[in-house]
Parts: structure tokens; C-alpha cells; sequence
């Protein structure tokens, strides 16, 4: 949010430099993001003084050029060549010296001295656009005969000049979201800590008075809840225009472009205190009806913007009897809005339901100024002030009669938040003993109005324009924000206390297993929690049932919290892929989200259940290609060996786990990987269903581990150690004749149950096809690692157990020895 210090200056009289006023707001909540320095016109018109011509003649060699002599003040006259038709001895003109830039549009110039057909120019006489003072280039401005000659051009022109602060204002804090609430909370910090004797004042609207009721407008809420209060007025006999300089000047300081004189005023007023406000041509309200109230479902309606909107039956609308005139709080109708030809207008102010506008606002994908600060909170109690301000500010810029009295509904008034708060807990919570008359002067300079203090509690009424302080804890927040975050002293007695992690300590273990992944070549990536529920829709791999479906989503692109990494990874994917970043590696450690129906009508937290997970992507090719290295593309057993990777860090062997196939459809190939019949991990290629959704047109490989169940199953690992083995292994190998659908598994399980005292490891070096060796028969070529940890083997004793392998081999398998 941008707030200009000049505007600020017009309720507090105040004259401290930028920067420090920016700390003090950045002291008390308000936090700068940054600031600026703003000019009214581009350049702010530095180096171009007023100017005397004093002689103007033909330039010999060019019909359209002068040669000019100009008395800028300075000890010698300028020579210079001018093209204007208009040039003139006597005329006092704006010059622009050397040096100086000036701006036309965007375009950048920068005045040289430099020679034209041969004459010496020393400066640039300027006509209105080239200084950004109007639109007009017929020719060089001529000012006031009585214009000095070397009066800076700022100065004789009148630039405003500024400073810009940009607010990073948090949502509970839009009491400061205008130039008086930023102001009110200065001078209170002012006060208490500076010496100041005033607060911030609005400007009065005591003059306020109706010129007649020829022109009132009835109105009729109809849905209360929603529109607790609603306030209206009608002035007569406008003119639409362009709005003066200073009101101009103001908008664009704060980044509003100007638009006409009542539209103007509408956001002037917004921006000064906070209230957003809505002219309506008041000839186009049939019946001289103001009616709030909601249109039936999927009711059409046409915005300013000239899109026509499906509404819902839960967006509160304002109306005549005859249709839609606005979307309340958040946008209006393009017939019933303001245009040159309106002569009579009808201002609202109202006090919206937040909840209601928020929503509203969501569902239609509209953020507008309005709606910024209705759905954050408006002040009720402000509505009748700013009607008046705004309705006299019109009719000083743009004429007419108040043409009728000021309607206000208010129903069911809001009471204003009653708390009572302790002495002892504003020291307690704050750290500090504050004196009490001190406390009081600060709840004083934030409009907390204290009905009774005993010495030992007060209670407090809260202003109306405060809705995030509703508690004691949020008074004794204000107080402390007030006295200065940096006036509590640190103490020097700290207390600790020592803590034992429980094991495994997870964030180690991550940090273990990313360094490893990227050292592996793999880079991290961070996908949004939210994500379509499209992407879950008719997808048999996940449960819909158990999808998270958000109550007010951003977007329907954003409407549900994910089931699986699976989607964002190949959204990165497919990110990196359009952007020519074909060979990737990627990995994301994340968290899933399940929903646990129990049939109650009103859900509750504990049906709602995450899990994290560790997953990963490969595609493209294994690595760069260069003139001496060639490459090849990426396969399953890439993925397969990077989760057995994993696995092994953390102590897990994979060979220990039950190994099978998934039959989720996502997969095309795959290999998973159990722990007492739950899947610890699974790997494999993506289906070219799943990478069509995305537009994905190379192979994609991926590998999802359930963390958290890898978690439980290292938590009562422990490290040991054995001594180097005193007696040398032996290796021997075998080549295997088997059906082909016989896997390495089941002859590494055969192997090890059959000979697992001294066969230590086994290992699948060759697999061989061919039509010679039968039909659908392979050939294995098998090392077989073996060794006695109590003597030297012999001939015999290796000799035999090959033995026992072979015969197991053959009698469980029906394998021959090639």
C-alpha cells in the first residue's frame, strides 16, 4: 500500500525527514518496504529556469529555424537555435539548459550544446509536452511578462514534490490502510516518545447542509447480515470533468490514475480515511429505489469492465427494483456508473459483511481497492463522515446542489468490543513494568476509551475502526507497539533447558539424504500444497473421497490440497522441458493431504490426516553429452538404483524387502518395495496417459517413498561394529538356463536360504536372449561371493556348497548349467 507524506502532513503537523519517518512506522508495525521520491511531473523539471528572449532573427541556411539570444540570469546569454513558430523577442520562455533531461511521453532527452545548420545552440527553448506540462507542440510556452528571468522552472510551475512510502500492511491491520490511520498511529508513537503534543485530525465537515430534497433516493435492505448499514445521498446538477491539479497530484502520488472529478473524489476519500465510497448516476435508478439485497443463482450481470458475470444467490448486490446496479463492495455495473453526461448522482457508504465480500470477491476473481478493505474490515462508524466529506468535495469540483438528506439504515447497531485487561499481565506479557499513567496515556492516544480503573484491572471500550483487537492479549500488543518494541530492555538472566530429540532426528535425516541427492546430481524443488482437484477427477490411482477441498479457493486452479508430489513434479517437468532443460534430476520432500470421512454432518480436525513423502524425477538423458564422453537417455534402472540408494544411506537393505509390481495406472513399468506387506517405496516409468495431461513427450521416471513409514522403520537402528574379516572370499560363477519368467529375486532368495552362512553376496552380471537357447528361455550369468569367517575355504569345501546351489537351482527352478 502506498502512502504519500505529503497527505499525511495534512493531519499532522509534522517535519521529520522521510527516512526517519519511516523507521519510526517500520517501530510500530507499519512496515516499509520501500520509498520514493515522487514529482508531479517527470524530471520534476531540474535545470529548466524561466528565460528572457532578448534578440530572435531568421537562421540563414534553415526557413523554419530562429536564432534566439536568451537572459537566463547568468552573467552571458544563451545562443539558441529554436524551431517553434512562435519564438518572439520580449517573450519570458521555459529554457532547458545543458545537462538537463526532459521528458516527452517516454522519451528521454538530454540537452547538449551542439551546433544545428551551423549555428551554436546552447539549450532547448521547450514547448508544454516537452517538459510534461500539456499535450500541445504548436510551439514554445510564453509565460507571464512578468516572470524573473533564472527562476527555477519547479518553482515558477509549481511541482509538487514527495515522498512515497510503500506499507507492507499485514490483514489485520487496516485501520492503517489510509493516509489518516497511518497518521493517527504516528502521532500516537509521536507523542509518547517524541515530545509531541497533538493527534492526527480529520478535517471538518461541520459546513455540511442539504440545499434541498428535490432529488432523494429511498433505500431498502433486505439482507441485513450482510449489509449491516448502508448511508446515501444524491447532489444535483454536477458536471463530469477533469478533476483540479491538486486532487490529481494526490492520486498519482499513491499510484491512482486520475479518471473525472466525482470518480476522483470517491478514491480520494477512500484513500484519506479508509471508507471505500460508490457514485451512481442517479437517473438510472428506475423508481428512486436503492434496494440491497441477492439476485437468484446464475443471474447475469455486465461490470464496469464491460465482462459479463454469472452471479451466485450468495453475492449481495445493490439494486433498483428492476436489476442489478453493483456487485456490493466489490465492483460496479457499467449502466448505472458515471459518465460526462451525468448530471445527478447518488454516493453510497456502506459497512459490508467481510466474510460476504470476501467471498464475492473469490469467486468472481476480482480484487479491487474496495474490496481490499471491506473484506478486511470497514469501520461502521465512519460511514456518515465520509458521505459528507465526499458529497462537499464534489460539489467543489464539480458544482451542483445536495439534493437530498443523508438516508442511513443501520438496523442492528454494531457495539464497539468491551475487554478488560490486568496491570500485572501487561507487565508479565510485555517484560517490563510499564507505570500505569503511561498505560493509560497510550490507550488514550489510540482512542481506547477506559470506563473504569481500580488500580488493579481497567476496562475498555475499543474504538470501532479497531476490529483486530478483541482481547486482552491484543491491547496489551497495541501498548507495547506504541511504547517501542525497543524500549524493553533484553534481559541478561537467560533460562534454559535441555531437551533430547526424539530419533530418528527427522530434519537431520533430511539433510542427510538432500546433501546425498544433490550430490547425486539431483536438484530440490518446492511445489504449491495446493493444487486442482481437476487433477484427481475420474483418476482411478487416487481416492477422491479422501481429497482436501479448500472452503474459499483462491481459483478453481487452486481449490484442493494434493494427494502426491506426483502432479507438481511433472509440472516442473514439463516448466523445464518448454525452457530447454531436457535432462533433469529432481527430488521433493513434501507433505500429502487426506480427508477421513466419519458420516457426521460437520467435519472435524481429526479427520484429517498428512503424510510426508520423499519423490523422485529423472528424464532425459544421464548426463551432458561432449566430444569425448557420449550419453545415454535415462531408464528405470536409474530411478531404481537412486531409491536403493536412499534405502542404503539410511541402513535400510534393500534386498531385505519384499519386491513386486504396483498395478496404479500412473506406472507403466515399475518395481515396489514392501515392509511387512506395506509399501515402503515404488519406482518406475510414467504411463504416456499421465505424461499427455501435461503435454510431456519424453520418458519421465519416478519414485515415491513413504517417509514417514521409513522413519519408523530406521527408529531403532542402531550402529555396530565388526571386525575385518581375517579369511579371503572366494568368487565363483554360474551361467543359468531358465524360463524367462523367472526373476533375479527369486534366485538370490533361494541362494541365500540355501547357503547363509557362507554365501555373502550374489550378484546378476549378465542376462542373455536368444531363440538358440529355447523358447521363452534366458540365460543369468551369476557371481556368487562367498567366504568362512572361521577358516580358509578349500576346493572341497567351495566345490560343495556350488553343489548345493546347483541342485537347488534345478530342483526348484528347473534350471540348467550351461
Amino acid at each position: 500500500m502506498k502512502i504519500s507524506y505529503n497527505w499525511i502532513k495534512d493531519y499532522l503537523k509534522i517535519d521529520l525527514e522521510p527516512p526517519k519517518v519511516a523507521e519510526i512506522l517500520t517501530a510500530i508495525g507499519l512496515e516499509i518496504e520501500g520509498m520514493e521520491e515522487w514529482v508531479s511531473v517527470k524530471g520534476g523539471l531540474e535545470g529548466v529556469v524561466i528565460g528572457e528572449i532578448l534578440t530572435c532573427k531568421k537562421h540563414p541556411d534553415a526557413d523554419k529555424l530562429s536564432i534566439t539570444t536568451v537572459d537566463i540570469g547568468g552573467p552571458q546569454p544563451l545562443h539558441i537555435v529554436c524551431g517553434a513558430p512562435n519564438v518572439a523577442a520580449g517573450q519570458k520562455v521555459p529554457v532547458a539548459t545543458i545537462g538537463t533531461v526532459v521528458y516527452k511521453g517516454d522519451e528521454r532527452l538530454e540537452i547538449r550544446k551542439s551546433k544545428i545548420r551551423g549555428e551554436l545552440s546552447e539549450g532547448m527553448i521547450c514547448a508544454e509536452d516537452e517538459l510534461g506540462l500539456g499535450n500541445s507542440h504548436e510551439g514554445i510556452m510564453v509565460l507571464d511578462k512578468h516572470s524573473k528571468p533564472g527562476t527555477p522552472a519547479d518553482s515558477y510551475f509549481k511541482i509538487v514534490k514527495d515522498n512515497v512510502f510503500e506499507i507492507g500492511l499485514t490483514p489485520n491491520r487496516i485501520d492503517s490502510g489510509s493516509h489518516f490511520g497511518v497518521a493517527r498511529d504516528l502521532a500516537a508513537y509521536m507523542n509518547l516518545n517524541a515530545g509531541m503534543d497533538q493527534k492526527a485530525v480529520l478535517p471538518s465537515v461541520s459546513a455540511f447542509k442539504p440545499d434541498n430534497n428535490n432529488n432523494p433516493c429511498e433505500v431498502i435492505i433486505e439482507n441485513s447480515t450482510d449489509c449491516p448499514r448502508y448511508t446515501g445521498i444524491t447532489i444535483s446538477g454536477v458536471t463530469v470533468g477533469e478533476s483540479p491539479d491538486w486532487l490529481k497530484n494526490k492520486l498519482r502520488a499513491v499510484g491512482l490514475n486520475p479518471i473525472n472529478n466525482v470518480v476522483d473524489i470517491t478514491n480520494f476519500v477512500q484513500n484519506e480515511v479508509g471508507q471505500p465510497l460508490h457514485a451512481f448516476d442517479a437517473d438510472k435508478i428506475e423508481g428512486k429505489k436503492v434496494i440491497i439485497r441477492n439476485l437468484p443463482e446464475k443471474s447475469k450481470f455486465i461490470t464496469l469492465d464491460n465482462v459479463e458475470r454469472s452471479l451466485s444467490s450468495r453475492d449481495l448486490m445493490i439494486c433498483n427494483p428492476m436489476e442489478g446496479m453493483c456487485i456490493a463492495g466489490v465492483f460496479g455495473g457499467i449502466k448505472s456508473g458515471i459518465t460526462a453526461s451525468t448530471k445527478n448522482i447518488f454516493l453510497e457508504s456502506a459497512y459490508f459483511n467481510p466474510v460476504a465480500i470476501r467471498k464475492t470477491s473469490r469467486r468472481h476473481g476480482l480484487k479491487t481497492d474496495a474490496s481490499f478493505r471491506f473484506e478486511r474490515g470497514a469501520d461502521p462508524n465512519i460511514t456518515i463522515w465520509a458521505l459528507k466529506r465526499a458529497i462537499m468535495l464534489i460539489k467543489e469540483v464539480a458544482g451542483g446542489n445536495i439534493s437530498s438528506d443523508i438516508v442511513d439504515v443501520y438496523p442492528n447497531q454494531i457495539e464497539n468490543v468491551l475487554v478488560d485487561i490486568k496491570y500485572n499481565n501487561i507487565n508479565r506479557l510485555i517484560g517490563k513494568k510499564i507505570e500505569p499513567d503511561t498505560v493509560k496515556k497510550i490507550l488514550a492516544l489510540l482512542d481506547i476509551e477506559i470506563t473504569n480503573d481500580d488500580g488493579v484491572n481497567l476496562k475498555l471500550v475499543i474504538p470501532s475502526y479497531r476490529i483486530d483487537v478483541k482481547q486482552e492479549a491484543d491491547v496489551i500488543e497495541e501498548i507495547l507497539r506504541i511504547y517501542g518494541y525497543n524500549n524493553v530492555e533484553v534481559n541478561m538472566h537467560v533460562n534454559s533447558t535441555l531437551s533430547y530429540p526424539e530419533k530418528p532426528d527427522k530434519e537431520k535425516i533430511v539433510n542427510i539424504i538432500s546433501d546425498l541427492l544433490s550430490a547425486n546430481g539431483f536438484s530440490e524443488i518446492m511445489c504449491n500444497s495446493l493444487c486442482p482437484a481437476a487433477w484427481y477427477d475420474q483418476n482411478d490411482d487416487f481416492d477422491k473421497d479422501q481429497l482436501v477441498m479448500l472452503a474459499n479457493p483462491l481459483s478453481s486452479d487452486l481449490n484442493a490440497m494434493r494427494q502426491s508430489l506426483l502432479f507438481g513434479g511433472l509440472s516442473s517437468v514439463i516448466w523445464n522441458i518448454n525452457r530447454q532443460n531436457l535432462d533433469l534430476k529432481l527430488y521433493e520432500f513434501g507433505h500429502c493431504y487426506f480427508y477421513h470421512k466419519s458420516g457426521e454432518l460437520y467435519p472435524k480436525a481429526a479427520n484429517y490426516f498428512e503424510k510426508a513423502s520423499l519423490d523422485l524425477f529423472i528424464s532425459g538423458n544421464r548426463g551432458r553429452q561432449s566430444w569425448n564422453c557420449k550419453t545415454n537417455p535415462s531408464d528405470f534402472y536409474n530411478i531404481k538404483s537412486s531409491v536403493e540408494m536412499i534405502l542404503s544411506r539410511l541402513g535400510v537393505n534393500p534386498e531385505s524387502l519384499s519386491s513386486g509390481e504396483t498395478d496404479k495406472k500412473y506406472f507403466a513399468e515399475s518395481s515396489t518395495y514392501l515392509f511387512n506387506n506395506k509399501m515402503v517405496a515404488e519406482a518406475g516409468r510414467i504411463s504416456k496417459n499421465y505424461l499427455s495431461k501435461f503435454d510431456i513427450g519424453q520418458d519421465v521416471y519416478w519414485a515415491h517413498i513413504e517417509w514417514d513409514l521409513l522413519l519408523k522403520m530406521i527408529k531403532t537402528h542402531s550402529i555396530s561394529f565388526h571386525e575385518l574379516p581375517k579369511y579371503p572370499s572366494v568368487k565363483r560363477d554360474l551361467a543359468l538356463l531358465l524360463d524367462r519368467s523367472i526373476k533375479f529375486g527369486q534366485i538370490r532368495d533361494i541362494a541365500f536360504r540355501t547357503e547363509k552362512n557362507i554365501l555373502h553376496d550374489i550378484n546378476l552380471f549378465d542376462v542373455y536372449e536368444s531363440d538358440s537357447l529355447g523358447k521363452n528361455k534366458k540365460s543369468y550369468a551369476v557371481s556368487f561371493i562367498l567366504r568362512d569367517d572361521l577358516k580358509t575355504m578349500t576346493d572341497k569345501n567351495i566345490d560343495k556348497i556350488m553343489n548345493n546351489l546347483i541342485k537347488a537351482f534345478e530342483n526348484e527352478l528347473n534350471a540348467q548349467i550351461r
